[in-house]
């Protein structure tokens, strides 16, 4: 077998493995010493961090549900008392508009006793002056006929009815 010379560092000698190792040993018990812990920590700190937001999100996700189911429930509430709001004025307008026919039926009644009542005083006035009228045509008649002396009761109504007809031609 050829014997094929290869650089020191891939085939090392003894002593040089050994101080290597040595080496090694020294920067590993340091870095487990005072490394390893401190990127541990931070690693752990890192990752309490992660979980930490997860959990925030997952709580801000339940609030804004639960937000959203309250905001929802108070819609229904609102629609609900607008819908109770609506009714009362609606019952409130109808109550309004019922007292408004009732005293325009009052008034209307009103109205109409009292055109009533003028239509009677009226009635009466023009009875009392037709009775007036009467009286004082009967009275003329009366001092017409005495004037003239009538023999027979067909002269009399003869000037009773031409006087009748006198009067009713003036007017």
């Amino acid at each position: 077998m050829e014997s094929v010379n290869l650089p020191s560092i891939l085939t090392p000698d003894f002593g040089l493995f050994f101080w290597m190792m040595v080496a090694f040993l020294v920067v590993f018990a340091i870095l487990a010493k005072f490394g390893f812990p401190v990127i541990t920590g931070m690693v752990e700190e890192r990752k309490n961090f992660i979980d930490a937001s997860l959990r925030k999100a997952h709580e801000a996700e339940e609030r804004l549900s639960n937000i959203s189911k309250e905001g929802e429930s108070i819609l229904q509430e609102a629609r609900a008392k607008q819908a109770q709001i609506l009714k009362e004025a609606s019952e409130a307008r109808d109550a309004i508009i019922e007292k408004a026919q009732e005293k325009a039926r009052l008034e209307s009644a009103r109205l109409l006793s009292d055109a009533k009542t003028e239509i009677e005083q009226q009635k009466k006035a023009a009875i009392a002056d037709i009775r007036q009228q009467v009286a004082t045509l009967s009275v003329a008649i009366a001092g017409k006929v005495l004037k003239q002396n009538l023999n027979g009761d067909k002269a009399q109504m003869e000037l009773i009815d031409r006087m009748l007809d006198d009067v009713s031609s003036k007017q």
